[in-house]
């Protein structure tokens, strides 16, 4: 049970973990990921720490970056390791980003620890995930001649890794996609001092809740997996939307007994799969693209709380152009009482990018030991395609995001437990890779990639699932990605991740 508080704050940044809430890479949708400026921007919005990704470059320094080359998040070229320091000091890791960040640079993993406090002075946890195997004795060098104490857990992916952290004294993360009986035996006999999942991971572990290291997640996003997160509870996780993440830990802090759903709710909105290019928006204006459309969305609020509220909802547009009828609206609901809000939104873009978002203001009036205060919760409404694949292989057409764009397909077949995706038509471009993802795992093979499917419940329900393939237009070009929809490459500006159903007959 929480201690009790004055105020939530606007965004239910007052109310206290656990769960700890992190910000992944920083605050990545106010800013370039993996800097400076967006790791004090998480901090500033309230947040009780940071996670980020570091890399050595050739002289041995830990750098700030998530990939192992510099074109993603920079304006420089080639592997982070091929150069030194002082070459790396003058790239630009935020023009991408935005202009207002132009020079930014790419911090050091000393300036990362060097952060100030939060609002309430403390000083912010950090997850440092070891990207690159050799870092684990500088980490620990760094920290152990820092003057003031920092509530840190060194990350990674890799046994080996961990266990030489967990030898320098470091505290250690295991981070996995799911929680499972090896990977929780390695934890505990290993002594390792937590455990940290893709979202959703710990849902089908056995005896998981009996661990006693820290049970963590990474990533969480998606509302109902932040309500699952925060209700669990988790000790900490790591967020990419620091608000939506601050705003449904206060919300679990303010209904206890609450076991409803989310309490904002609609469906996703579809967006057909054209066989025909002619069918497409793109060729019927020319103006607006293929991931477009007109959809009509029944909108369900529930009032979670144990006193009456009003809510106004509306729907924020970050990418693209909509119109929005039947919202802005009013409610007021009584406690558990549910609303229906029917919205119809017309429009879209060329490329998956950010979704439009559902807000709903929660406001209440002072009553017995509660003051006068609101909440705002939020939901995307994603745009996503969906496929059914059955015994015969399956031609997927490549989306269009530009007109000069030529067809390209992939095709789609199961065979056995092994999901198989092959680049049929490049669409014009050479030295192709094939990009396949499933739920939150994302491989990457040449012409072809194999992908095993889920062994649990799950997979027998939708799957969260894109494909694609990288290719060159010519020899020397940078590569460029076509997509069958959202969900790649993985992260943010990415769009939401289309949906497999497998027929149960094939």
């Amino acid at each position: 049970m929480h201690k009790p508080i004055d105020g939530i704050g606007e965004y239910g940044e007052l109310v206290p973990g656990p769960p700890w809430i992190l910000g992944h890479r920083g605050a990545p949708v106010d800013a370039p990921e993996n800097t400076l400026v967006s790791l004090r921007r998480a901090l500033d919005l309230g947040l009780d720490g940071v996670e980020y990704d570091v890399h050595a470059c050739a002289t041995g320094e830990p750098v700030l970056i998530h990939d192992e080359t510099l074109e993603r998040t920079t304006d420089g070229h080639g592997l982070v390791r091929d150069l030194t320091l002082p070459e790396l000091t003058g790239l630009d890791a935020g023009g991408w980003f935005k202009k207002v960040f132009v020079g930014e640079p790419l911090p050091l993993l000393e300036e990362a620890l060097d952060l100030p406090g939060n609002r309430s002075g403390a000083f912010p946890q950090h997850m440092i995930e070891l990207k690159d195997p050799t870092l684990a004795q500088e980490v620990a060098r760094q920290l152990r001649e820092r003057a003031v104490p920092l509530s840190v857990r060194v990350a990674s992916f890799h046994r080996r890794v961990c266990l030489e952290a967990r030898d320098l004294g470091l505290p250690t993360m295991l981070l996995a996609y799911e929680a499972n009986k090896d990977d929780l035996a390695f934890v505990r006999d290993e002594r390792l001092s937590a455990f940290g999942t893709a979202p959703g991971g710990w849902t089908n572990a056995v005896g998981a809740l009996e661990w006693d290291c820290e049970r963590w997640s990474w990533a969480v996003d998606d509302p109902d997996d932040l309500y699952a997160a925060c209700r669990t509870p988790l000790f900490g996780f790591n967020t990419n939307y620091p608000r939506r993440a601050l705003a449904t830990r206060a919300l679990v802090y303010l209904t206890p007994d609450d076991d409803g759903p989310y309490p904002l709710r609609a469906s996703p909105l579809e967006v057909p799969v054209l066989d025909d290019p002619r069918e497409s928006p793109l060729e019927r204006d020319g103006k607006h693209g293929e991931w477009t459309g007109e959809w009509h969305v029944d909108v369900r609020v529930r009032n979670p709380f144990g006193f009456p509220v009003a809510v106004a909802l509306g729907v924020a547009v970050r990418g693209g152009a909509f119109e929005v009828s039947g919202a802005p609206v009013a409610l007021r609901l009584d406690p558990q009482q549910e609303a229906s809000v029917p919205l119809t939104l017309a429009g879209g873009s060329w490329s998956p990018a950010e979704d439009p978002s559902l807000h709903a203001r929660f406001v209440w009036r002072r009553g017995p030991g509660r003051p006068e205060e609101s909440l705002v919760l939020e939901r995307p409404l994603e745009r996503v395609r969906t496929l059914t694949l059955g015994a015969t292989a399956l031609r997927v057409p490549m989306l269009r995001e530009h007109p000069t764009q030529v067809a390209a397909s992939m095709t789609l077949r199961r065979q056995g437990r092994d999901l198989i995706a092959w680049v049929e038509n490049p669409g014009g471009l050479a030295d192709v890779r094939a990009v396949l993802r499933i739920g939150d795992r994302v491989r990457v093979g040449g012409r072809g990639v194999r992908v095993p499917l889920p062994t649990d419940s799950k997979a027998s329900g939708a799957l969260r699932f894109s494909i694609g393939f990288e290719g060159r237009a010519e020899e020397h070009a940078p590569r460029e990605l076509r997509r069958f929809g959202g969900g790649l490459p993985y992260g943010l500006r990415a769009g939401a991740p289309g949906r497999l159903l497998l027929d149960a007959d094939a």
